[in-house]
C-alpha cells in the first residue's frame, strides 16, 4: 500500500506534553473567559457582554422593554460563543432582586422566585437596563476602556466597562474555574462608597480603617450575620467564613408560641426549607412543632412555625439552626482576575483597584474631551479667519474650479489646515450674520476655558481626586439605601467577662440533659439528716443527675461517656430560678445523639503544668497535659480512646504537688497509687489499667486526686450513709491492683455512689434521684475507720436514692431574703417542726449503725 504520508513532514509529539498544553489552554479559557469576574468592573464576560449588547440596542432604563430573546440573540451572535441557555440564565439572575443587591437588568415577566421557580422562557420575558447599569456603562463611547476583537474578529467589544460603581463588592460574584473558585458576598452601596471616599484621602488605609464604614456583607435577602471574626478574616486575608441566620420574631397564639420567619439566609430556597422543617417535625427529629405554613406574599416573606403547648421557641429554633438551612455558612473567597491573572485580594486591594480603574477612566475621558475640544477650537479659529476676511474668501471660492482647488487656495492664502479649509467650505451663509458671529466667538472662548480646565485636570492629582469624590458622592446620593443584613456579635468573639460579676454558682444538669446555673445563695444550710428542698422542677421521667459549684468566669470542660471533651464559659449557661427546668445542654455544646456528659470540670486556665486525668468504668486511667485542651473545636475533641463496652466515669485535674490517684468502685473497693505511675499521654490514646476488680459485676464509680495523706475522704452510699476517713488509712499500692475496702456495705447502705475530699471550710451538697438537694456542714459528719459504714447524712424516702455529691462554699449569712423565705417557707417549717422524739430516733439509728460496723470489723 502506498504511504500516504511519504511527502509530508511528521513531527513527533509527547502525548503528555500535548495533553498538558491543551488542558492549560482550556483552564485559562475557563478562568479568564468564563468563570471569574474582573477585579476592575466586577463582571464576568457573559454579564459584560449582556450589558454591552443592550447598550448597542439602545435599551436604556428609559427605553421600552425588549424581548429577552432579542437580547440573548445579539449576545451569542456577536460576542458570546456559547449556548443561549447560559446567557439567558445570567440575564435572569441579573434581574432578580433576591440574587443581586443592585439588579442590573429591569425585567418584565416571570424571572423566578425565592421558592426556586424557574423563569419563563426568554420568548415570554422582556428586559431593559436599570439606572445602575447605565452608570456602569457611562462614558464607554469616550475611549475610556480598551476594546478587543470579538470571537470571529468581525466586531469590537470592551475588555472591561468604565463603571462608576464598585460592582464586584456591590453584587458579589460566584464561580468555579479550574483549580480555583470565587465567592464574593454582596455589600451595601452606601458603605462601599463611604470607604472609597475615605481611601481617596487615605492612600494606605487598612482593612481595620475601612471596617469603620463597611460593617460586612449586606445580602439582598437580609438575614443576620453572627460574629465578626469571619468578616475580619475575609477583609484582611481574602478568605473567611460567616454564619447567616434567618430573621424571626415570636408571636403568641393562646398559650402557645409561634415562630414567624421574616427573612431567610442568602440563596436559601424557601419552599425546600419549609418542606425540610415539616419533615423533621413529622419524623420527631425536632420536637415541639405542630404546624408549618407559608404566608408569604408580595409584601415579603412570612413563614409561620406553630409550636406545641409546652414547647420552648428558643430550643426549637436552635434545633432548626442545626438541622436546616435556617442557619447557613457563607465561605468568602475574594478571588478575581487582574491583568489576566487570577488572585485572592483583601478588601483594601479591591477598593484600590476600583479607584485606580476610575482614575484611568477619568484620565482617558479627559484626554478624549480635550482632543475633541481642541479639534473644535481649531475649526473655530479657521472660521474666525474666514469671517474676518469674508470678501476675499468668497472671491477665492467663486474663482476656483472645484472644492479641491478652493481648499488649496485658502490654505495658501491664510495658512489654514485641511480641516479648517473644509470647514469654511461647509459653512452656511447664515453664519455671516452679526448674531452668529457673536455666538461663534462665545463658543470659542468657552472652548478655550474648557481646554484649560481639562489640561489642569491632567496635570493635577488633587483635581483628579476631587472629580472622583464628586462622582462617588453623586452615585451615593442617587442609589444608596439602608443596610438589610444585621450583624450581631458572637459570644465566642467578645470578651464580656468584665461586664459579668465573678460569683459562685450552682450548676445542675438533669438526666435528660437540661442545664442551668443558680446563685449559691438560693440554697440554705440545714442540719444533718434534713430532708432538703427541691432544686429543680423536673418531669416524671427526669431527675437531676449531677451538680457542682463554680464561678461565672471559669471555663467548664464537659467530658462525655464516649471520651469527647467540649468546653464552655459558665456565664454562657442560662441563669434560672431554683425551680426552673433549665436549658437543653445540646443547645450549648454540639453533643451527639448518643453522648452523655459524665464530668464537668471548671478551670481558670490551661497551664501545661496541670494535667487532666480520665477514669473509665472498666478501671482504665489516663493522664494528658491540660494545655492540649486549650483550643477546642465546636464539635469537641477526642480526649481518650475507649475499649469496647467501656465508658468514661469521671475526670479530674491534677496540679503541681498532687501525689496520688484514688479510685472507688461500686462494691466498696478503693486503690491508692502514685500519680507518676501513669505517664502523660496524648489525646488520642487509651491509657493504662488503674484498678483490678474482685467481682465481674463491679465497676468504677468515682476517683480523686490526692495531695497529702493527711487529707480526709468523705465516701457516700446510695442510701445516704457516709463517713470521713483519712487518706493514710488506705494502703498505698501499685497501679492495677485490687486495692482495699473503702466502705463496709450492706442492705442499709446500698452501693457506693461517690467520694469527695473533705474541706471543713466548705459544706457538702447531696442530690437525690427525685431532685432534692441538701446542704450539710462537714463538721457535723463523724470520722470513722476505712472498713466501716458511717452515719446517716441524708434521709432518703422509699424509692429514692442519692445520685451525686459535691462540695460548696460555706454561707457567711444564714438569713434569708424575702423572696427566698417565701420559697422555702414550707421546707423550713417541715424541718423545724421535727419533734425531739424524731431527733432521738435519728441519733439512735446512727449510733446503732456505727456500732454494728465496728463489730463486723
Amino acid at each position: 500500500m502506498e504511504n500516504l504520508f511519504e511527502d509530508q513532514d511528521i513531527i513527533d509529539i509527547n502525548i503528555e506534553d500535548s495533553v498538558k498544553a491543551s488542558y492549560l489552554d482550556y483552564s485559562m479559557s475557563v478562568i479568564i473567559g468564563r468563570a471569574l469576574p474582573d477585579a476592575k468592573d466586577g463582571l464576568k464576560p457573559v454579564h459584560r457582554r449582556i450589558l454591552y449588547a443592550m447598550h448597542d440596542l439602545n435599551i436604556s432604563s428609559r427605553s421600552p422593554y425588549k424581548k429577552s430573546a432579542r437580547i440573548v440573540g445579539d449576545v451569542i451572535g456577536k460576542y458570546h460563543p456559547h449556548g443561549d441557555s447560559s446567557v439567558y440564565d445570567a440575564l435572569v439572575r441579573m434581574a432578580q432582586n433576591f440574587s443581586m443587591r443592585a439588579p442590573l437588568v429591569d425585567g418584565q415577566g416571570n424571572f423566578g422566585s425565592v421558592d426556586g421557580d424557574n423563569a419563563a422562557a426568554m420568548r415570554y420575558t422582556e428586559a431593559r437596563m436599570t439606572k445602575v447599569s447605565e452608570e456602569i456603562l457611562r462614558d464607554i463611547d469616550k475611549d475610556t476602556v480598551n476594546f478587543v476583537q470579538n470571537y470571529d474578529d468581525t466586531l469590537k467589544e470592551p475588555a472591561v466597562l468604565p463603571t462608576r460603581v464598585p460592582t464586584l463588592l456591590l453584587n458579589g460574584s460566584e464561580g468555579i474555574a479550574v483549580g480555583m473558585a470565587t465567592k464574593i458576598p454582596p455589600h451595601n452601596l452606601k458603605e462601599l462608597l463611604d470607604a472609597v471616599l475615605y481611601m481617596v484621602d487615605n492612600k494606605g488605609a487598612t482593612a481595620e480603617d475601612l471596617m469603620q464604614f463597611i460593617q460586612g456583607p449586606d445580602f439582598p435577602t437580609g438575614g443576620t450575620i453572627f460574629g465578626r471574626r469571619g468578616i475580619i478574616d475575609a477583609y484582611k486575608t481574602g478568605r473567611g467564613r460567616v454564619k447567616i441566620r434567618a430573621k424571626h420574631h415570636i408571636e403568641t397564639k393562646g398559650k402557645k408560641e409561634v415562630i414567624v420567619l421574616d427573612e431567610l439566609p442568602y440563596q436559601v430556597n424557601k419552599s425546600r426549607l419549609i418542606e425540610q422543617i415539616a419533615t423533621l417535625a413529622k419524623d420527631k427529629q425536632v420536637e415541639g412543632i405542630s404546624e408549618v405554613r407559608d404566608e408569604s406574599d408580595r409584601e415579603g416573606i412570612r413563614v409561620v412555625i406553630e409550636l406545641k403547648k409546652d414547647a420552648m421557641s428558643e430550643i426549637v429554633l436552635n434545633n432548626l439552626y442545626k438541622s436546616t438551612p435556617l442557619e447557613t455558612t457563607f465561605g468568602i473567597i475574594l478571588l478575581a482576575v487582574h491583568n489576566k491573572e487570577p488572585k485572592v485580594f483583601n478588601l483594601p486591594e479591591l477598593l484600590n483597584l476600583f479607584l485606580s480603574h476610575r482614575k484611568t477612566v477619568i484620565i482617558r475621558r479627559t484626554i478624549f474631551d480635550l482632543e475633541k475640544a481642541k479639534a473644535r477650537a481649531h475649526i473655530l479659529e479657521g472660521l474666525k479667519i474666514a469671517l474676518d476676511n469674508i470678501d476675499e474668501v468668497v472671491q477665492i471660492i467663486r474663482s476656483s474650479a472645484n472644492d479641491a482647488e478652493a481648499k488649496e487656495k485658502l490654505q495658501d492664502r491664510f495658512g489654514l489646515s485641511i480641516i479648517q479649509s473644509q470647514a469654511i467650505l461647509d459653512m452656511r451663509l447664515g453664519r455671516l450674520t452679526g448674531l452668529q458671529r457673536d455666538k461663534l466667538e462665545a463658543e470659542y472662548q468657552e472652548l478655550l476655558a474648557l481646554i484649560a480646565e481639562l489640561e489642569s485636570i491632567l496635570k493635577s492629582e488633587d483635581k483628579l481626586n476631587e472629580i472622583i469624590k464628586e462622582e462617588v458622592a453623586e452615585i451615593k446620593e442617587k442609589y444608596s439605601d439602608e443596610r438589610r443584613t444585621e450583624i450581631e456579635d458572637s459570644y465566642d468573639e467578645i470578651d464580656i467577662e468584665d461586664l459579668i460579676p465573678n460569683e459562685p454558682m450552682v450548676v445542675t444538669i438533669t438526666h435528660n440533659g437540661y442545664v442551668k446555673r443558680v446563685p449559691i445563695k438560693s440554697y440554705e444550710k440545714q442540719r444533718r439528716g434534713g430532708k432538703g428542698k427541691v432544686a429543680v422542677t423536673t418531669h416524671d421521667d427526669d431527675f437531676i443527675e449531677r451538680f457542682f459549684v463554680t464561678n461565672t468566669h471559669d471555663t467548664l470542660m464537659f467530658i462525655t461517656n464516649m471520651g469527647q471533651l467540649y468546653w464552655l464559659k459558665v456565664y454562657k449557661i442560662p441563669e434560672g430560678s431554683r425551680t426552673a427546668k433549665g436549658k437543653a445542654v445540646v443547645n450549648l455544646i454540639n453533643l451527639r445523639a448518643d453522648e452523655k456528659i459524665m464530668a464537668i470540670i471548671p478551670t481558670t486556665d490551661f497551664d501545661e503544668s496541670k494535667s487532666l486525668a480520665f477514669f473509665t468504668r472498666n478501671g482504665i486511667v489516663k493522664r494528658t497535659s491540660l494545655a492540649e485542651f486549650s483550643n477546642i473545636r465546636s464539635n469537641g475533641v477526642r480526649a481518650i480512646v475507649l475499649d469496647d463496652a467501656d465508658e468514661v466515669v469521671t475526670a479530674k485535674i491534677t496540679i503541681p504537688g498532687s501525689q496520688y490517684f484514688m479510685i472507688f468502685t461500686s462494691l466498696g473497693q478503693c486503690i491508692r497509687f502514685e500519680i507518676e505511675k501513669t505517664r502523660e499521654q496524648g489525646r488520642s490514646t487509651r491509657g493504662v489499667r488503674g484498678i483490678k476488680f474482685k467481682h465481674d459485676s463491679d465497676f468504677v464509680v468515682d476517683a480523686d486526686v490526692i495531695i497529702s495523706e493527711e487529707q480526709e475522704l468523705l465516701t457516700v452510699s446510695e442510701k445516704g450513709i457516709g463517713k470521713r476517713t483519712t487518706v493514710d488509712e488506705y494502703r498505698l499500692t501499685n497501679r492495677a491492683g485490687s486495692g482495699v475496702i473503702s466502705m463496709k456495705l450492706h442492705q442499709k447502705t446500698g452501693s457506693v455512689i461517690g467520694s469527695v475530699l473533705v474541706d471543713e471550710t466548705q459544706d457538702l451538697m447531696a442530690l437525690t434521684s427525685i431532685g432534692k438537694m441538701i446542704r450539710v456542714d462537714m463538721n457535723t459528719i463523724r470520722k470513722a475507720g476505712r472498713n466501716t459504714s458511717g452515719v446517716i447524712i441524708v434521709n432518703v424516702d422509699k424509692g429514692d436514692k442519692v445520685v451525686s455529691i459535691a462540695k460548696c462554699p460555706k454561707e457567711e449569712d444564714d438569713e434569708l431574703d424575702i423572696e427566698s423565705a417565701t420559697d422555702l417557707a414550707g421546707v423550713i417549717e417541715d424541718t423545724n417542726l421535727v419533734d425531739n422524739k424524731q431527733e432521738e430516733q435519728n441519733s439512735q439509728a446512727n449510733e446503732n449503725l456505727i456500732d454494728k460496723g465496728e463489730e463486723e470489723k
